[in-house]
């Protein structure tokens, strides 16, 4: 079965972690190149030229180590609310508003980072007020911290390729 350059593909490091997303058509020549190898190709879409026969690739993974920059999530209201799935860390519920709890409070040097915002109904935040969880007799459900890029990226949204899922939620 022929198919066409559409479509999206997988870009792994040398070491396996993930880099990017490409096109199918900057994979292959990447791939025609020996720049990078196929780890994962589309079942069953095989790509055909007058020479060349070459399975879609679902996802790559470069020939060489390449160092890059990490890409970081912004820390913003929105995102805290999103990395914590919308629920409150504290009784787990899911209805009604949400704010951001300082874990530590401000007033006792709590600062504005990812490990210390979290998740809150208006009822558990009123309730913890300027104190620890400790303090307020209080649990959290899960430790924060800094999300993956590529992890928060792809949450909410359906993956081209649900065997992506092995390499992109391991980091």
């Amino acid at each position: 079965m022929a198919t066409s350059l559409r479509g999206a593909v997988l870009v792994l490091n040398g070491n396996y972690e993930p880099l990017n997303i490409t096109t199918v058509k900057r994979a292959v020549v990447l791939l025609f190149t020996g720049k990078a190898e196929i780890i994962l190709p589309y079942d069953g879409e095989v790509m055909r030229s007058q020479y060349l026969e070459i399975s879609k690739p679902s996802v790559i993974r470069l020939s060489r180590y390449v160092k890059v920059q990490r890409r970081e999530v912004p820390l913003t209201k929105k995102n805290i609310l999103r990395r914590d799935n919308y629920t409150c860390q504290y009784c787990g519920a899911r209805e009604g508003n949400m704010t951001v709890d300082h874990v530590i409070p401000k007033v006792l040097g709590g600062k504005d980072t990812w490990e210390n915002l979290v998740c809150a109904c208006v009822s558990c935040n009123n309730r913890k007020g300027n104190r620890t969880p400790e303090q307020a007799g209080m649990k959290l459900l899960r430790k924060p911290k800094r999300p993956n890029y590529f992890l928060f990226r792809f949450r909410s949204t359906r993956l081209p390729d649900e065997r992506w899922k092995a390499f992109l939620f391991y980091y």
